[in-house]
């Protein structure tokens, strides 16, 4: 089914408050289940993703309680050796974070599992998880050597190791992390500087996690103790209405309570870069993690290079990063962001093509894009999200400064991280 989407949009105004941080929410479920005792998450994303982590830990034994309505999770804690078999296939649908976190935590149990997603999923590499657990004594198969899913994991010892970190993924060093929590402990080295909501989270359930530039080094054998977790805006969220603010002209928008982790908000750093209009306002800290207002209005904007070390704080960002560029005056060029082919799509070939039907002067690269701006936006055709709730996103995004409105193919797939997008954005759209 196709949802119409106008173009031609005259501003966007208002306040709004995005869901809650998806890998927040899928963390605090995790270390909440292997806590001991009762574990009370707030401002909790009910997207699909996340609650394909509560069903797998439910599989797994444990007791959580949902309110939809308040968007809040209360979690039993198991304890660290809690968990139970699972007398049913832990069914992950299109949540890359659930699959890998799950073979570090199934990983150091006691007894056998399987994992397996949707057919994205199924696409997706798992090798860089399972070659280190394998280091570490895992006993994992699946195919391709357990390279992808379906994947089996039978529980054993493991025993730690120090692993040098080939790729810039929070998902792999999580894995690790909980895998060296439920075995003899890991030292991670490389490409550390990623996502650190697991260093943080680990360090509010009283885990002694112990962090430097050059290495993350954590002892096995400890004990979680259950706490209370309120969980920010998502910034990866709040990254598609900053970007219509910007756009959009004659737009000023308010985002409250927004997650500001360092590792995430790469976005802000380009944008100051191509000369927008951001403020940030109420900054505090919850839990180890920053929040706070973000303030934007239309600007004119400049073409900028983004690459190298920013790349992991804006992997996500990447999509509609591609669309502000359209509208930024010069040549943007986006490299080293070879990640993005291993995503829920080849995120760098679908952002080239959907924009490209929406008349983008957008070029693929290998490991990137280059993107000619100013760039009018024609419309008028059939695009499509193509499975990938921040291709959709940042197709609906694109829609408001297109001459025409475009038909959105598969917009249902935003629900994964954004269940009520639409409504959002029909609060904050004039036209």
């Amino acid at each position: 089914m196709k949802k119409i989407l106008r173009g031609n949009a005259s501003r966007l105004t208002g306040i709004i408050q995005v869901p809650g941080d998806k890998s927040i929410s899928h963390r605090a479920v995790l270390f909440g289940a292997i806590a001991n005792g009762k574990t009370t998450i707030s401002n909790f994303l009910f997207g699909e993703d996340c609650l394909r982590t509560i069903e797998c830990m439910e599989k797994l034994g444990v007791v959580i309680e949902r309110d939809v309505q308040h968007k809040k999770v209360v979690v039993y804690g198991t304890g660290i050796n809690g968990l139970k078999e699972p007398k049913e296939i832990l069914y992950t649908g299109n949540s890359g974070t659930t699959t890998r976190l799950l073979l570090g935590l199934l990983s150091a149990t006691n007894f056998y599992s399987v994992i397996v997603g949707d057919e994205s999923i199924q696409r997706r590499p798992m090798d860089r998880v399972v070659i280190p657990l394998k280091k570490m004594g895992a006993l994992i198969d699946g195919r391709q050597n357990g390279s992808y899913t379906p994947i089996s994991v039978r529980g054993t010892n493991l025993q730690s190791i120090t692993y040098e970190l080939p790729v810039a993924s929070a998902q792999v060093k999580s894995a690790l992390l909980l895998a060296g929590l439920f075995g003899d402990g890991i030292t991670l080295r490389g490409k550390i500087h990623t996502r650190d909501h697991t260093e943080q989270m680990l360090s509010s359930f009283g885990v002694d996690v112990r962090m430097s530039e050059e290495e993350i080094v954590l002892k096995g054998g400890q004990s979680l103790k259950a706490t209370t977790i309120d969980v920010p805006g998502d910034f990866s969220s709040a990254a598609f209405f900053i970007v219509m603010a910007l756009i959009v002209p004659n737009s000023k928008i308010v985002i409250k309570n927004v997650g500001l982790n360092k590792t995430r908000t790469g976005l802000l750093d380009v944008i100051q870069s191509m000369g927008g209009q951001v403020e940030l306002k109420n900054v505090s800290e919850v839990n180890g993690e920053t929040r706070g207002t973000i303030i934007v209005q239309y600007s004119s904007l400049k073409a900028t290079t983004i690459d190298g070390a920013i790349i992991p704080r804006l992997i996500d960002e990447i999509p509609i990063i591609a669309l502000l560029a359209t509208q930024a005056a010069g040549t943007t060029w986006i490299r080293n962001a070879s990640e993005l082919k291993v995503k829920e799509s080849n995120r760098i070939k679908t952002v080239v093509q959907q924009l490209q039907k929406l008349g983008a002067n957008i070029e693929e690269l290998e490991d990137g894009m280059k993107i000619i701006g100013k760039t009018t936006l024609k419309g008028g055709c059939t695009v499509s999200a193509c499975g990938d709730h921040r291709i959709g996103m940042m197709l609906a995004a694109a829609s408001l400064i297109c001459e025409n409105d475009i038909e959105l193919e598969d917009e249902q797939c935003i629900s994964i991280s954004y269940p009520n997008f639409f409504q959002d954005l029909n609060q904050l759209v004039e036209y």
